[in-house]
């Protein structure tokens, strides 16, 4: 099984005239014939997915002597046979809440076809498909856009396929307020992981109580997080996965800044009031809820909390909600971003969760206890074929790029992906603080080391900036921050207490001997 944190190569497919085909085509056979999957049903309408998704395993260099041949099997790379293989795409909602279209918000089913087909390859014990949506989300009509139907086909052609819902809260909207269903799944289905002390977390939870997420009780996350104490509930079906192929689709995001590969990972985790996302208030009072005081915001945040303590009281609820609409409108219209729950560069907690759930996954076993070395393969194949750029993760608007980004290492992948949006991976920490972690490291090598190819020829950073006719339009609260190009806003100065700084590899290494001979 290759070190994912040695990893370097990053693959980038693209076709400037790459697209999804219509929902019409599923189970959206190959529109060509490929050696390696023999006798296989070829399409009579053009699929550029499936060659994007198959150039990317082997531009990484998976079962590289192979390729081209019947015998090529890139995912045998990472496992052996008879292993179970999670495929964890990003399923955030079943709608965009804006106008942009599913398409620029969730992974596309083309692709999880394609994947599931080089699974298939591997002779899986079992093909699990999974992940932990939106409360709101829809679980049955997000499935009829096109995945059921790849998933019936893979089925009959005798996939071991099972699709989770990873979610133990649902929530849908009844009359004046929302039904609050917790507890759908048992807790045995999940594993209680605390990293306690080497949280990322834990330089920022001396006061705990600010720590918050969208919709939920804010005193569920104190139980969980607080000095000395940071617990996530994982799903243990993602522990017991031999393979985790991490399926992400690219946007902006209003809390990280991107969402890619590290982002994605949010959604193993069974429900949401493990998940710090940012702290309620603003930078002088302990908190990166919004930039600086504002009455507006701040009476906003109250009637907010007190919604999410009374989730269950369907006309409260919903009260509360038409007022904290109506406080941010007029903050708004006096000149005020209209915005709350961390969502501005200044957010600097929703990075320091994401990158504790990619350790979890990597340094983890099945009974969540940490080893020194990586417990099971990963592997990142980003949806980038439409992407998202404006206000995501929810409300995204479509931008083609025709790719798909692969890597073995997810920070890898996200730096170079940030780099495709047009925006600077340095000024973005949950990209760049990925690089930077002394204890269970996700890279060991610094960003200047990734090994970039461009429809399989080395290209640089500087190379795939060109590329770049424009830059992505970022999330507002993003904005002139991110921008390649853009002198950033010095209102909330980068994250201090993990930054180093490695001029070379050499150094790089030094510190992480340093740092483990120290323990």
């Amino acid at each position: 099984m290759p070190d994912i944190r040695t990893a370097k190569n990053v693959s980038v497919e693209q076709m400037e005239e790459g697209s999804y085909p219509s929902l019409a085509a599923a189970p959206f056979h190959p529109s060509e014939s490929f050696p390696e999957q023999g006798h296989q049903t070829i399409a009579s309408t053009p699929n550029s997915v499936y060659a994007l998704v198959r150039n990317a395993l082997a531009h990484i260099g998976l079962d590289a002597a192979r390729f081209g041949t019947a015998d090529w099997n890139p995912l045998g790379d990472l496992v052996k046979p008879g292993a179970r293989i999670v495929l964890k795409p990003n399923w955030v909602l079943h709608r965009n809440q804006g106008e942009g279209g599913w398409e620029c918000l969730i992974t596309h089913p083309s692709v999880l076809r394609a994947v599931i087909d080089y699974a298939m390859l591997t002779k899986p014990t079992e093909i699990l498909i999974g992940d932990a949506p939106l409360q709101g989300c829809d679980f049955p009509a997000l499935l009829s856009l096109g995945y059921q139907k790849v998933f019936d086909y893979a089925v009959a052609a005798g996939a071991p396929l099972r699709v989770v819902d990873f979610r133990r809260t649902t929530l849908q909207r009844a009359g004046f307020g929302v039904d609050v269903r917790e507890g759908v799944k048992p807790l045995s289905d999940y594993c209680t992981i605390d990293l306690a002390e080497r949280s990322l977390l834990e330089p920022i939870s001396a006061d705990a109580k600010k720590f918050r997420v969208t919709m939920y009780d804010p005193r569920k996350m104190m139980e969980n997080h607080r000095p000395g104490r940071h617990r996530y509930l994982v799903a243990r079906d993602i522990l017991q996965a031999n393979l985790v192929i991490n399926l992400p689709k690219l946007k902006t995001h209003k809390k990280s800044g991107i969402t890619g590969a590290l982002k994605n990972l949010v959604g193993i985790n069974g429900n949401k009031d493990y998940l710090p996302h940012h702290r309620k208030g603003w930078p002088a009072v302990g908190g990166d809820n919004y930039p600086s005081f504002s009455v507006l915001k701040a009476m906003a945040e109250g009637v907010t909390d007190l919604a999410n303590r009374h989730l269950h009281d369907k006309v409260f609820y919903r009260w509360c909600h038409r007022l904290v609409y109506a406080l941010l409108v007029l903050d708004m219209k006096l000149g005020g971003s209209g915005d709350i729950e961390g969502s501005w560069h200044g957010n600097d907690t929703i990075w320091r969760t994401c990158l504790d759930l990619n350790r979890l996954l990597l340094y983890s076993d099945v009974e969540g206890l940490f080893h020194e070395q990586p417990q099971r393969a990963c592997l990142t194949l980003i949806d980038a074929v439409v992407a998202g750029e404006g206000e995501g993760p929810l409300k995204p608007e479509p931008r083609r790029l025709g790719a798909i980004v692969g890597a073995l290492n997810p920070a890898a992948a996200d730096w170079i992906s940030a780099l495709l949006l047009g925006f600077e991976p340095r000024r973005i920490p949950i990209v760049s603080q990925a690089f930077m972690l002394q204890d269970m490291p996700l890279a060991l090598f610094p960003s200047e080391f990734i090994d970039c190819r461009w429809n399989g020829c080395s290209v640089t950073a500087e190379t795939l900036k060109q590329r770049m006719t424009s830059p992505f339009k970022a999330s507002v609260g993003w904005r002139r921050h991110i921008e390649e190009g853009e002198t950033p806003d010095e209102e909330a100065p980068l994250p201090k207490d993990l930054i180093q700084g490695h001029k070379t590899y050499d150094e790089f290494k030094q510190t992480h001997k340093k740092s483990r001979s120290q323990k």
